[in-house]
């Protein structure tokens, strides 16, 4: 065969395979057997050898990449990959679209629902319709670049299909004559479907030769797969994965695609982005069709809210049947207009909620309660119970909180209890089954001894939580170092839980200063330590020597102080020397903060122990760095106190904060008669009244935004 020939073969095969490949992932047909397709996949997989020149990117032979990769990439999402609020009942629903149509009167609403798949959220990224990067959700904003994995999942295209005006042209009129059961040809609605479609057909045709579409979707692994997977885990004496969602999203985030290719994932898409001239969300489900990617058949377009409600009892009935896990459905508004002008709150588009199927709940044994020591030596109780399989993962243990919480439920050990998974997350004790109690139950009393170092426990006059009256407990020793290392303060890489106690067990570290002081010879004759890892984590130690002034404050576990706390504190102080050589008065005058941590910032302060200990970590390294710098040009807003209020439609409550101290200005969290001003969202709460009652000046949002422009 000749090159010419091979290459005219080559691209009839790819063509077949594609087809096929759209036909059953898109279309659920298969309409020649598996068998067969994989015999049409060896052939060109032969030709393609044969002339390696002849490969593409985008061949199905290429979903495979060869070497293991030795560390996933960052990926910063074009625009915010955000999350959802959620609803559990008809009246939380109900209560969403009001406050909606307060804020937006003139919007159009009617829904366009799907399934909450259980998997992991991927965004895939096409230029001039070829697949370029596939990247995780990460934290929103920042993901990892995953796009060998992502290519071995056969129903993601690796190339966009091209559909014709004709397909586009029935897209838009079945979306518009969806909506009224009342044929509206004659009102010229097929005139403008028409007209829509051409304009569409040709954004399309642009963004596929010569721009980028964004696929948002789920990677999901089956219910089927997922059980054979568990199968194999066995056979090998590996330990199963409690659920497809962890299944799915472990297996993305392979180094190796090989191993992602073994795990069978599947996918849907649910959100489509780029200049296509769309209207609606109904439409970007039917166009992703026509792009060859899947869309879950369940998708519904629901005129009103009973709709939506039908809906979602309908799928909850059938929820054990189908082939993945959900636990819920994804309400959105249907008309993008209005979609983008309901705009964000927090981290959530107010225009889409999860309607969650109702928490899984089920019963089980109390055997015993523990108490457990925190960083900050308050005593905990967690009930330690008979293993329950509840929304997909086996639960032993919950959460009891406080001595209150325990005397509210009237729970005693050896009671059965009723176990709950709100939103299918963190398993709660909701309910004590008294009538099945045997006699042989126990009342739960709190210890007069600290469990792990034996001194007395106090209860401080108006908290409900009891405490460990010893500062030199190992369990808080223990609990305060996992905190420094944790994500949201040093973040050091490879140091969790269970590693800074092998550490304090031998005799490696007591303070949090000794991690700074510790070398690769310290660690390479640990157990679950070699030559790499060693190296690997004083690596991790070193990158964390910088750490700006909020996270530093945070680290060091003083009792009362939270992120929030740490950030007005490095705001007011900006240096940490500053913080050191502050008085009680300097910190009560700081916005948001009372007495009680006022007092608690003082006597952490002025306390010899901290004092040193602060002393040591500067002296073994550390750089605490200014979290904010005012630039002395523009301070516009500086003396001034704001508070915010309602939802804001240009930029979260945590962007506007960040705005008004860069320029200068204090945030503060209540309205009294040093405020200055207070920012009105949409849905302004009781600041508002408290603002107009005090006659404190209220700024509309673009009132507020204007100030920025000065």
């Amino acid at each position: 065969m000749t090159k010419e020939e091979a290459k005219k073969c080559i691209k009839k095969l790819r063509e077949e395979i594609n087809y096929h490949r759209y036909m059953y992932h898109v279309h659920d047909k298969l309409e020649i057997s598996e068998a067969a397709l994989d015999s049409l996949k060896h052939e060109l997989f032969k030709l393609e050898q044969h002339f390696p020149e002849l490969i593409a990117s985008d061949s199905p032979t290429q979903r495979i990449g060869g070497k293991p990769l030795p560390a996933f990439k960052k990926v910063t999402h074009a625009s915010p990959m955000l999350s959802m609020e959620d609803v559990f009942s008809p009246v939380e629903l109900e209560a969403w679209l009001t406050r909606n149509k307060r804020l937006y009167p003139l919007g159009i609403y009617d829904f366009y629902t799907e399934i909450k798949m259980d998997g992991l959220a991927v965004s895939l990224v096409y230029e001039n319709g070829l697949l370029k990067v596939g990247a995780t959700r990460g934290d929103g904003r920042v993901g990892e670049d995953v796009t060998q994995n992502l290519k071995t999942i056969e129903a993601i295209p690796l190339r966009l299909r091209v559909p014709s005006e004709k397909e586009i042209s029935d897209v838009i009129l079945r979306s518009e004559t969806t909506k009224d059961p009342e044929p509206r040809v004659k009102h010229g609605i097929l005139r403008f479907a028409q007209d829509d479609a051409h304009v569409v057909h040709h954004k399309i045709l642009r963004a596929l030769e010569q721009g980028r579409i964004e696929i948002r979707g789920e990677a999901y692994m089956s219910k089927k797969t997922f059980e054979e997977l568990n199968r194999e885990q066995k056979k090998k004496n590996e330990a199963p994965f409690a659920n497809p969602r962890n299944a799915a999203a472990g297996s993305i985030r392979q180094l190796d695609s090989n191993i992602t290719a073994s795990r069978k994932l599947s996918f849907f898409g649910y959100a489509l982005s780029g200049d296509l001239g769309l209207t609606t969300h109904e439409q970007a489900h039917a166009l992703m069709k026509l792009l060859g990617v899947p869309i879950n058949p369940l998708s519904e377009y629901c005129r009103n809210l009973k709709a939506v409600v039908d809906f979602h009892e309908k799928v909850y009935k059938m929820r054990e049947k189908l082939p993945y896990w959900t636990d819920g459905i994804v309400v959105v508004v249907n008309n993008d207009q209005t979609f983008e002008r309901l705009g964000v709150v927090g981290k959530a588009p107010r225009g889409i909620i999860a309607f969650k199927f109702p928490a899984e709940q089920a019963t089980t044994r109390v055997r015993e309660v523990r108490f457990q020591v925190g960083r900050t030596g308050v005593l905990t109780p967690v009930a330690v119970m008979g293993p329950v399989f509840v929304a997909g993962t086996t639960v032993k243990h919950a959460t009891l909180h406080n001595m209150d919480e325990i005397e509210r439920l009237g729970l005693k050990i050896g009671d059965t209890v009723i176990l709950e998974k709100a939103g299918d997350i963190i398993p709660k004790v909701v309910q004590v089954l008294p009538k099945l109690r045997t006699g042989q139950e126990k009342t739960i009393r709190p210890p007069s001894r600290c469990p792990a170092c034996g001194a007395k426990v106090e209860r401080p006059e108006g908290e409900v939580a009891i405490v460990c009256s010893n500062k030199d407990c190992p369990a808080k020793h223990h609990e305060r170092i996992a905190h420094f290392v944790s994500r949201k303060t040093f973040d050091i890489d490879g140091l969790g839980y269970k590693i800074v106690k092998q550490f304090m067990d031998a005799g490696l570290i007591s303070t949090p200063a000794d991690i700074f002081r510790l070398t690769k010879s310290d660690l390479v004759d640990l157990e679950r330590f070699g030559e790499k890892s060693a190296e690997n984590l004083i690596d991790s130690i070193n990158k964390a020597r910088k750490i700006n002034l909020p996270r530093f404050i945070f680290a060091l576990g003083i009792k009362h102080v939270g992120e929030e706390t740490a950030l007005d504190l490095a705001n007011r102080f900006g240096t940490l020397r500053k913080i050191r050589e502050a008085a009680l008065a300097d910190f009560q005058a700081v916005p948001n903060i009372g007495e009680v941590v006022a007092q608690s910032l003082f006597e952490y302060f002025t306390d010899k122990h901290n004092q040193k200990l602060v002393d040591d970590l500067l002296a073994a390294g550390v750089e605490v760095q200014s979290s904010y710098t005012l630039a002395p040009r523009r301070l516009t807003l500086q003396g001034l106190t704001f508070v915010l209020t309602g939802g804001l439609e240009a930029m979260t409550r945590e962007e506007a904060k960040e705005k008004i101290r860069a320029l200068g200005g204090e945030v503060a969290s209540s309205v009294s008669k040093n405020t200055d001003y207070v920012v009105a969202g949409s849905e302004p709460g009781d600041k508002y009244d408290k603002a107009k009652k005090l006659g404190v000046k209220i700024l509309s949002e673009q009132e507020f935004l204007t100030l920025f422009k000065r």
